[in-house]
């Protein structure tokens, strides 16, 4: 015995999952082995059944026509309920689902009080409603209908809703959105409620009988043949029933393999690079809602043609860039680009290109149609982007056969393919592997030197703010927190949430004691000037924060030399750089940052040395509280960023 086959063994004999599945399965199967062998021991002669051909093809007929009629009206029904999120849709939700909870005999009355021949409607057919093949279809539509619609409210919800708002930003309408995204999305679970629903239309009996007892359907043939001559009798139509149900089941099964194929070019059309021209100016003031949660924001002063948000997670970041994008209605406010107002256009109409957090390609389409499925998307910039982002030779796979970093350069490409006046990015690299990151991080900024595109990128990470904008806003619960370019910005944060957020890791409170001068702990520590406001009392409490790169670490300790004597208490080695935190004799501990191994060892006493001018101070007791501990916030503050950079110093894209 092989490892495996006794590890499979052992685990027969470890859960009781395999004998609970095996006890249905046996159930399932035995009635149709009794039913065999029941044919096996009665002679030819006997099975002759006259008139089942007849009902045969009635139930089939009947039951197809039935499951085109659920297609065509439930499909829709179903991707509205899967979209709708008030009362009414509740409301609506569970009627459709009554048929499943009825007996089909009470259906059938049901369907009497309203088609019957001396009912209004009845009579206006003349009758024809009922003891016909219009009856039949009535009953199986009825009572099979709730199986497509279940199996496709439910295929719908699954969907993720980035795939709606990626083709909307793409140039596809409503309508266009459902036939090419949603349907072809959600087929599978489609599929398979209208094979249920063909098999329960096909054996209905209950509210067939009541409503349509002639014809004969085979559910109803066999119950009287029953009833008539006994139970042989009715070996042929159960055999009938069970071959036709078998054949629709592996046309269900075979069916997906003949699934349409989106053929790629070969080769593919001849590059041609986007037509330059001038970055048009973004600036929006926006107030959104988004349940309970409320935003205002606004940017209206910038020159810079690239944008970053920043902010921690909850903070309304993603919400900001949907209104940009026309994808969420603001309650108030305008975006403006050249001075255009565009809060009114629908998001399609646009011409903005949208990439979200995950990629959100459609799962049924190769690269070469997701980078295409923009309206009027030229080939030939469809190319040129492919090759520009390492795409070539996986135009032929689906996003199942990408990586993540793949995934995330074809979301590119495709929002790029239609040469969008602005772009904007969702937090696109969240998630990734710190190289594949680190790559996409620096093609996008060759892509913004190369091109005159406008960005806009969303992020919680300081570093890709300072690698890819020029302008930084920060966002904290809804609020600007701070705007202005990005130097200025990392240079001299506004508040002490700004500086949390920029990732400083030195944040502490003091109190004043001087003109510029503050005590933590035992420390007395030096502040610039023009940073307080003039009426600050000299005891007052501060805020105040120092970059790590800015800190001045020293291993030789005398007495009368300058700045603070400390011991080192932890060493944390990032590459080219090193982190080194101090403890001062003062009680306070500051990290700074330094060369690889240029700093004393481990434990050594040093000297540390903090510029004055490099000392922010803001009035109050303000050292802001991780979102994740405020009490009523329900949101995390998902990073704390190492000061690997002297972002302060970093050359935004221009």
């Amino acid at each position: 015995m092989t490892a495996r086959s006794a590890g499979g063994a052992a685990l027969i004999f470890r859960t009781p999952l395999p004998w609970l599945a095996g006890l249905l399965t046996l159930y399932l199967l035995v009635p149709i082995l009794a039913y065999l062998i029941r044919v096996a021991d009665t002679p030819v002669s006997a099975l002759a059944t006259p008139g089942l051909g007849s009902a045969l093809a009635v139930s089939v007929e009947t039951a197809s026509i039935s499951t085109v009629i659920i297609a065509v009206l439930g499909i829709p029904l179903g991707y509205l309920l899967s979209r709708g999120r008030g009362r009414s849709s509740t409301v609506v939700g569970v009627a459709v689902q009554l048929p499943l909870a009825l007996p089909p005999l009470m259906s059938g009355i049901l369907l009497i009080y309203l088609v019957g021949p001396y009912t209004p409607l009845g009579q206006l057919f003349h009758g024809a409603l009922t003891d016909t093949r219009v009856g039949i279809v009535l009953a199986q539509t009825f009572v099979a209908a709730p199986f497509l619609i279940v199996a496709a409210r439910s295929a719908f919800a699954a969907l993720d809703p980035a795939l709606d708002d990626v083709a909307a930003t793409l140039g596809h309408g409503r309508w266009s959105r459902f036939a090419r995204v949603a349907a072809p999305a959600a087929a599978p679970g489609i599929a398979a409620g209208l094979l249920l629903a063909w098999l329960r239309a096909f054996g209905e009996f209950g509210a067939t009988v009541v409503l349509a007892y002639h014809p004969f359907s085979v559910p109803v043939f066999t119950y009287v043949q029953f009833g008539g001559t006994g139970i042989n009798s009715t070996l042929t139509a159960v055999g009938a029933s069970l071959g036709a149900a078998a054949v629709v089941l592996l046309l269900a099964a075979y069916l997906p393999r003949l699934r349409r194929r989106h053929p790629v070019p070969d080769p593919l059309p001849a590059p041609n690079a986007p037509t330059s021209s001038a970055s048009p100016r973004l600036t929006f003031d926006l107030a959104g809602r988004l349940g309970s949660f409320l935003v205002d924001v606004a940017h209206t002063t910038g020159t810079g043609r690239h944008l970053a948000i920043l902010g921690a997670s909850g903070s309304g970041k993603s919400l900001t860039l949907r209104m940009l994008a026309g994808l969420i209605r603001p309650t108030g406010g305008q975006v403006c680009l050249d001075d255009v107002d565009v809060t009114a256009v629908p998001p399609e109409d646009r011409g903005f290109g949208y990439v979200p957090q995950d990629a959100a390609l459609l799962p049924h389409l190769p690269v070469w149609q997701q980078v295409m499925f923009g309206v009027g998307t030229e080939p030939g910039l469809s190319a040129y982007w492919i090759r520009r982002l390492g795409l070539t030779g996986l135009e032929g796979r689906l996003p199942s056969q990408l990586s993540g970093g793949q995934r995330r350069r074809v979301a590119i490409a495709r929002a790029l393919a239609r040469n969008p006046r602005l772009l904007l990015l969702d937090e696109p690299f969240t998630g990734l592997d710190a190289p594949v990151r680190d790559e996409l991080r620096h093609e996008l900024r060759r892509l913004q030197r190369d091109t005159a595109i406008t960005t806009v990128i969303v992020t919680h990470d300081p570093v890709e703010a300072a690698l890819l904008a020029d302008e930084v806003l920060i966002l904290e619960l809804g609020q600007v927190e701070q705007v202005g370019p990005q130097p200025a910005v990392f240079a001299h944060p506004a508040s002490p949430t700004a500086a949390r957020l920029l990732g400083i890791r030195n944040l502490h409170i003091g109190q004043r004691t001087g003109p510029r001068e503050l005590l933590a702990g035992q420390v007395g520590i030096g502040f610039g000037p023009g940073v307080l406001p003039a009426d600050t009392a000299v005891d007052a409490e501060l805020t105040w924060c120092i970059r790590p790169e800015h800190l001045r670490l020293h291993d030789i300790v005398e007495e009368n030399s300058a700045g603070h004597p400390g011991t080192v208490s932890d060493v944390v080695c990032l590459g080219a750089v090193d982190e080194v935190l101090v403890a001062l004799d003062g009680g306070l501990e500051l990290t700074a940052q330094t060369p690889a191994g240029d700093h004393p060892a481990l434990g050594a006493r040093c000297r540390l040395t903090l510029p004055r001018a490099s000392v922010i101070v803001w009035p109050g007791r303000n050292v802001p509280t991780p979102a994740s501990a405020r009490p009523g916030q329900r949101r995390t503050a998902d990073f704390t960023v190492p000061d690997l950079y002297d972002l302060s110093a970093t050359q935004p894209p221009r």
